[in-house]
């Protein structure tokens, strides 16, 4: 199975591709550089894989909570390129706190985690994960909360990036992690099994805050790339 996963609802830019013939990853600076540099970092590993759009089956992203230009440019960007490959290719939104889980699961083996993102504004994203229940944690609900309201009970560990500004304030360690796409890679296959994947013109972004769909800008820019990939047949 060819899936192509982004990840860009933090301060790293991050993409991976696997095929039968391998896997090739992206780390890059994230934030307000996004939107200019995801496409052309997508093209180069699609390069290195010597494949089309049109030969992906799945195309993942990091759907939120995160940033929210970060959040719509790659559900944008997702759907861009889920329309200009074709009705074949499906969309994968994933949850970042998630796929932060993941990456603490796979670096750190740990197995019952409560991810923690910074969300500006003196609160953080939260949500727990634990992967010992048979359904790889999947049942997260993703929170807003204060530093001081994040709870981690005994066989718990935290991770993700908020114990960089919020140490003092978190009922203990966090573990380094991101939304890696090489997370969302692994999470894929169970996802996909479990019906998860949509249509383009059903991916949005999850928001926590105040928002809850993309604008009317967000799906002309998807639109539009999806045109300029059909037209380029890439």
């Amino acid at each position: 199975m060819n899936i192509l996963a982004f990840d860009t609802s933090t301060e790293v830019t991050s993409i991976a591709l696997m095929s039968d013939a391998g896997q090739w990853a992206y780390s890059g600076v994230g934030g307000a550089q996004t939107s200019a540099t995801l496409i052309p970092a997508i093209l180069g590993l699609m390069a290195q894989a010597g494949l089309v759009f049109g030969a992906l089956d799945v195309i993942a992203f990091g759907r939120g909570p995160g940033s929210f230009t970060g959040l719509r440019t790659a559900c944008s960007v997702a759907q861009g390129l889920g329309l200009g490959a074709g009705a074949a290719v499906r969309l994968l939104p994933i949850d970042t706190l998630l796929a932060v889980a993941e990456e603490a699961r796979y670096q750190h083996k740990v197995t019952r985690v409560v991810a923690l993102l910074d969300a500006r504004m003196d609160e953080i994203y939260h949500a727990s994960y634990d992967f010992d229940s048979g359904e790889c944690g999947f049942d997260g609900v993703s929170e807003l909360l204060k530093p001081e309201a994040v709870v981690c009970l005994p066989g718990w560990v935290m991770a993700g990036n908020a114990g960089t500004a919020y140490a003092a304030r978190l009922p203990g360690a966090v573990l380094p992690a991101l939304p890696t796409a090489a997370a969302m890679l692994r999470l894929a296959p169970a996802l996909i099994a479990a019906g998860q994947t949509v249509s383009p013109d059903e991916a949005l972004p999850r928001y926590i805050r105040d928002k809850v769909a993309s604008t009317t800008d967000e799906r002309a820019i998807a639109k539009a790339l999806a045109n300029t990939l059909t037209l380029a047949n890439i």
